[in-house]
């Protein structure tokens, strides 16, 4: 049985962190550079983490299936990043945004771990500033400020809609200097796919070079993983293509803990899904909801209508009427359950039905469209690649889709999962959102974990380890995981069945979004748990991978993805069903107020559901961590 010790350390919430910090073991200058720490994942917490450790004299060996960081999946954020600046003057500070977090993650989210992260907002910041991430600014010169959903005040800093990418350029910044001077060992187009204890610790891990085939072996004494959420289990989402759950899934049946998996964030701001042709979807940044209002026609016999043509006393701006306080800025799972009420409702539009409004056209006549087009231009020109039309001159059409994942692995305070050596970060762990996550969030997480957190706490578990006591890649252990994955390769190669990987992976997502999407029923997730084993049998009978294992293949590697999201599908439904409450992104419509609104239950299920593996075939045991609430109230989330 896995032993979950969150090792949150004593004294007042706001003292932890510096107390903390003041306690942890130290590593020798001298010893730093006989340590090799193996971090997977460039995006920002896996760079960041990555040009931090050798900053500080580790070796660091950095793994990224991409042929370069810059491709990763970081770059998509669009809207922007928090921090408790107060640069408004609106009443901002490091508690109210930890106040923030956890209400808005329906107060399931460790609260040690959030008001950390709230108080190293301020550093990232000044660290990004430094780098040259051109945030946008003021007539003065002033860093400027936007709000986002579940918030009253101005806390998101901003690069136009490219918020994301401007930070990843800071990182991987950070991380070629290292790698120029040697600090960093690049491995790119490389894919990790076995995690290598050895005695019980993390040790290693093993990769294969997704141009040549190559299957290396990698040994280190520490792994970090900052590999991303798993949202792509449901085929059709805001994630690039390539974002899957393989790392932390061959973790998890190393060993570590999988923790609050059902916890998926549903977008509200999303195009709609056009066509069964499309193999993903593309979000429309929430900062559009500080200038955009979110509508659908009062009558469903106006939804068909041209909407310039429907009068304004004949539109229902549904936010602003069921949540007066927070208004469009309502949190992404409260808005996207009201878009689904509106659409079920009969009031949808668009060509299937499944959309709502979001308008600009106030804040133009306000603004001017100049204005509007500088805060966000490439958003808007978006839209028009897309779907053709001008949302200067007509609303957009939005619905909500899948867009990130709260769960992840467990990791205790110090961001260490319950496998002694394996660190995981950003959106690839657990910790920090809880069942729904707030707005500009992510990026705010990724970076204070790897800038900011785990260069501290990695050496309090590396003082443990005797200084160049890493084991050599050529040991037992080392060449039995490699035959492992070998295993795995030719069993996919060799199943000569006669459907693709995608076609799989289409047929998993439509299950997993009907029964564990938006919504869920105790019925639907029965029905989920008995279909998708049959269709993991199904593709182990039927899966066509072509090509060899020995060069670039792209087949093999999506089969074997798809592979690993059938087992954490099934996972995923499992949590749902076990979790007999509503909160934040977890919606079951079983346990609901009459307003529609998500009625949890704190007395049993006030708790971090942490699943581990027993081994193929059977049940994964579910795994307690009970979380307390010192200094916030646990009480019915409203925004009204």
């Amino acid at each position: 049985m896995a032993q979950l010790n969150s090792a949150i350390p004593p004294g007042p919430l706001a003292d932890k962190w510096n107390t903390h910090k003041a306690n942890l073991k130290l590593v020798n200058p001298v010893n730093k550079r006989k340590y090799k720490v193996i971090v997977v994942g460039a995006g920002l917490a896996g760079a960041s983490v990555a040009a931090t450790m050798a900053e500080l004299g580790y070796k660091v060996d950095c793994v990224v299936f991409h042929d370069s960081p810059r491709r990763a999946h970081s770059i998509a954020a669009q809207g922007g990043i928090n921090a408790a600046k107060n640069y408004q003057n609106d009443g901002d500070c490091v508690y109210r945004l930890f106040y923030d977090t956890v209400k808005g993650g329906d107060y399931r989210s460790r609260e040690a771990n959030v008001h950390r992260l709230a108080e190293v907002s301020v550093n990232i910041i000044d660290q990004c500033v430094a780098q040259g991430v051109p945030f946008a600014r003021e007539y003065g010169g002033l860093l400027d400020n936007c709000s986002f959903g579940g918030a009253q005040v101005s806390r998101t800093f901003y690069v136009r809609g490219q918020t994301g990418q401007q930070l990843l350029l800071g990182a991987y910044s950070a991380l070629s200097k290292m790698i120029g001077s040697g600090g960093v060992v690049m491995h790119n187009n490389c894919e990790m796919l076995e995690l290598v204890l050895v005695d019980g610790q993390a040790k290693g891990i093993v990769v294969r070079d997704l141009i040549s085939g190559e299957v290396t072996r990698h040994a280190g004494d520490a792994v970090v993983l900052a590999t991303g959420g798993y949202g792509n289990v449901f085929h059709l989402s805001t994630y690039a293509r390539n974002s899957n759950g393989t790392a932390a899934w061959r973790a998890y049946k190393k060993g570590a803990c999988f923790a609050n998996p059902c916890y998926t964030q549903i977008h509200p701001t999303c195009i709609p899904v056009s066509g069964d042709y499309q193999s993903k979807l593309t979000l429309m940044s929430e900062s559009l909801r500080n200038d955009g209002r979110i509508w659908v026609p009062k009558k469903a016999e106006d939804c068909g209508k041209d909407p310039s043509t429907i009068l304004e006393e004949d539109r229902d701006y549904y936010l602003e009427r069921i949540y007066p306080s927070f208004g469009n800025l309502a949190p992404r799972d409260v808005s996207s359950r009201a878009a689904k009420r509106m659409c079920d409702e009969g009031r949808g539009v668009g060509p299937t039905k499944l959309g709502v409004y979001l308008d600009c056209g106030d804040a133009i006549n306000r603004l001017g469209a100049d204005k509007v087009r500088a805060r966000y231009g490439n958003l808007f020109d978006i839209y028009k690649e897309i779907t053709d039309e001008s949302a200067y001159e007509t609303p957009m059409r939005i619905f909500p889709a899948v867009h990130y994942t709260m769960g992840g692995l467990w990791v205790d305070y110090n961001l260490m999962s319950n496998i002694p050596g394996l660190f995981v970060l950003g959106e690839a762990n657990f910790s920090d959102h809880g069942a729904n996550r707030l707005g500009a969030s992510a990026l705010m997480q990724g970076l204070a974990d790897g800038y900011f957190v785990v260069p501290y706490t990695i050496a309090n578990y590396l003082a443990t380890q005797k200084p160049g006591s890493a084991p050599s890649a050529d040991d037992a252990v080392f060449k039995e995981a490699a035959a492992k994955v070998d295993e795995t390769t030719q069993r996919l190669l060799n199943t000569k069945g006669k459907e693709t990987g995608s076609y799989f992976h289409k047929r998993l997502g439509k299950i997993m979004w009907d029964h564990c999407g938006l919504a869920r029923t105790k019925e639907g997730l029965e029905e989920a748990l008995k279909i998708i084993p049959e269709l993991r049998e199904e593709f182990w009978a039927n899966v066509h991978v072509s090509g060899s294992a020995d060069s670039l293949n792209q087949a093999l590697e999506k089969a074997g993805r798809v592979a690993d999201f059938l087992e954490l599908g099934e996972l995923m439904c499992r949590d749902a069903l076990t979790r007999e409450e509503s909160c934040g992104s977890h919606f079951r419509e079983e346990y609901q107020y009459p307003d529609g609104e998500c009625k949890r239950d704190d007395e049993n299920y006030a708790h971090v559901a942490a699943w581990e593996y027993q081994g193929e075939g059977n049940t994964p045991k579910r795994n307690v961590e009970d979380l307390t609430y010192e200094t916030v109230k646990m009480s019915v989330r409203s925004y009204k």
